[in-house]
């Protein structure tokens, strides 16, 4: 079986020319295998999680949103950045769906865990499939900025299946969220993923 395995190639010398408000910019010098050094510029992540929540109806809970580096208003599905070192993500993602969504779920599970863009990031994201979605109670977070402007949907998993193979739904947390769920549901079930409280070395937590 294909397994991702870590390691770590030796670094000679290395800065922070950038430093931002959540994230960062680092230049490695890195030791490659025949010896020479080359230079690495790759922004420094947090890391995030995002919350695919499935209703009784197979409708997926998604979100509208302003993107301006790519300048589209992408739907997406929940998502926010572990702001807290060693934060536990299932704390955080349950935070985000009530944040952005003002909904809670009762059923919790790994769907999976991706690199977003390793080639020049090291963000890592955990993508949890929520069920039991209910309206949360009380009043609703106060949303400021880009989230002033979301728009909240519930979309039958297929049509989000088809719009991200036809080239219609860019945000990788999304693709990646509802092509994992369809094949779960076509492969071995959802009482095959993993249990929401799964190790992630990635990004290491405590319970």
């Amino acid at each position: 079986m294909l397994k991702d395995t870590p390691e770590e190639w030796r670094v000679t010398a290395t800065a922070t020319p950038f430093t931002g408000k959540k994230t960062s910019v680092r230049t490695d010098e890195v030791v490659m295998p025949d010896g020479t050094v080359s230079t690495r510029d790759y922004q420094v992540h947090p890391g995030s999680v995002a919350v695919l929540a499935l209703d009784e109806e197979d409708r997926v809970l998604v979100l509208r949103q302003y993107r301006h580096p790519v300048r589209h208003k992408l739907w997406e599905i929940p998502a926010g950045l572990l702001d807290i070192p060693g934060e536990n993500p299932l704390h955080a993602a349950r935070r985000e769906l009530y944040e952005e969504a003002h909904v809670k779920a009762d059923d919790w599970r790994v769907l999976t865990d991706v690199y977003t863009t390793p080639g020049g990031c090291d963000e890592a994201v955990r993508i949890f499939l929520a069920r039991g979605v209910a309206e949360a109670e009380g009043e609703r977070f106060e949303v400021a900025e880009e989230e002033a402007d979301m728009e909240l949907a519930r979309v039958p998993l297929a049509d989000l299946v088809r719009g991200a193979l036809a080239g219609d739904l860019h945000n990788n947390c999304l693709v990646v969220g509802v092509l994992a769920l369809h094949a779960a549901l076509t492969g071995e079930g959802l009482d095959a993923l993993r249990p929401a409280e799964s190790p992630w070395p990635a990004r290491p937590f405590t319970a």
